[in-house]
């Protein structure tokens, strides 16, 4: 293991190559298409081919094909590995000098305190998806959560299928907005102890890492906004998103939040994401 510590950290150590790390770790543990990688970040696809090749060879990516996509995934016991030999090598005996700013439960051995969780839904245009998401979160468990919605590049205004669903299923609209996720990144904003990306394009951007002991997850599902064809069928993919996200937040309100030590409330969370949509 040791010896393969250096190669990782000189593959890493390429800005590049680390962005195609990066990305994928804000998606574990989805599995990526080498198109989706190489459009997120800019690359064309034979020089993404030459830096996942270094990250497979240094056992930091996973690679698996399905049909004729390529797809890619962080080896998540390797990084795990690089990452604490680094720690346990420099802070040995002085576990001090490397404990995080907070010091509150970093090693994930202590379960989140009995309060009001801050909760925040983010997808690229915050005009479906996410609204969906902060509507269903708030009418179903809005006595234990505070639900927020955001969006990195929001629409002037909030999808009429979307809000015609909502208003179907008895939720006020009335309380929606599109926001910019700088609304929650200001030294002001409230305090979140939970944020999910609901579509991939959200995921794959990148943002300042959130503050404290923030436990985020990707929750990706295909954009209703994108269906053609008649406004019946369209009207059915926006009631699937819905159902689909409803059943997500189901399975998220029934987790005993009190009760998990964050390393288990992490896993919970990454596998309601994995949860395939009925239908």
């Amino acid at each position: 293991m040791e010896i393969m510590i250096p190669n990782r950290l000189s593959t890493l150590g390429h800005p590049q190559r680390l962005a195609v790390f990066r990305l994928l770790m804000r998606r574990y543990p989805d599995r990526v298409p080498a198109t989706e990688l190489a459009q997120a970040l800019a690359l064309k696809p034979n020089t993404l081919s030459t830096y996942v090749n270094a990250l497979m060879q240094s056992g930091l990516v996973s690679q698996e094909r399905v049909g004729t996509s390529l797809r890619y995934a962080i080896k998540m016991d390797a990084a795990r590995e690089t990452i604490d030999y680094l720690l346990h090598d420099c802070c040995r005996g002085r576990p001090e000098i490397c404990a995080p700013n907070s010091h509150s439960s970093s090693t994930g051995g202590s379960s989140m305190t009995a309060r009001k969780f801050n909760v925040l839904f983010i997808c690229t245009g915050n005009s479906a998806r996410s609204i969906f998401a902060e509507s269903i979160l708030r009418d179903l468990a809005g006595d234990r959560f505070v639900a927020f919605s955001a969006g990195t590049k929001p629409r002037s205004e909030l999808n009429p299928f979307a809000l015609d669903v909502l208003k179907q299923k008895g939720h006020d609209v009335a309380v929606l907005r599109a926001k910019n996720i700088s609304e929650f990144q200001g030294p002001d904003a409230p305090h979140l102890d939970f944020v999910f990306t609901v579509c991939d394009q959200a995921a794959n951007e990148e943002c300042p890492a959130w503050q404290g002991q923030t436990i985020s997850a990707h929750w990706g599902l295909s954009d209703p906004v994108k269906v053609e064809g008649t406004d019946a069928e369209k009207s059915l993919a926006f009631h699937q998103t819905y159902g689909a996200l409803r059943n997500r937040m189901v399975g998220f309100a029934a987790l005993p939040l009190t009760s998990l030590d964050r390393i288990s409330l992490q896993k919970a969370v990454d596998d309601i994401g994995q949860s395939k949509p009925e239908g």
